[in-house]
């Protein structure tokens, strides 16, 4: 029986023009604090099916110099709802562009994708990466 990988079914994600995630200083670096977002309406395209997607994300971070600016990243989330990735790749993409962004002492980025098919989806990346 031969494997299927699905290699093609989504384009190189190095090459993914993502709107700027935008950020603001941070005036209590001295110390840490932990910054959590949760976004119940997570939607992007599954690649293979070329379904919808949809996830609750939470974002976990510890700023260093700047913060995360809401708008900015909301139109950032938004922006994959058209994209065809995979669940792994878009917690992956989203955590590195704000790594990216804002240079965080930590972070973390969990999704819970609704369930399809009787499976229900969890992925979390943590940074630093090991």
């Amino acid at each position: 029986m031969e494997k299927k990988t699905y290699q093609n079914a989504q384009g190189d994600l190095s090459n993914l023009q993502t709107p700027d995630i935008e950020v603001w200083e941070n005036q209590y670096k001295d110390r840490d604090y932990t910054v959590s977002f949760e976004l119940a309406e997570f939607t992007c395209v599954c690649p293979k099916t070329g379904l919808p997607d949809f996830a609750t994300l939470y974002l976990n971070y510890v700023p260093e110099k700047w913060c995360i600016e809401l708008k900015s990243f909301k139109m950032y989330i938004l922006f994959y709802r058209d994209i065809g990735i995979f669940h792994e790749h878009f917690v992956n993409k989203i955590l590195d562009d704000i790594v990216k962004a804002c240079s965080p002492r930590s972070a973390s980025l969990k999704a819970i994708v609704n369930t399809r098919g009787g499976i229900l989806t969890t992925v979390e990346s943590i940074y630093p990466y090991k």
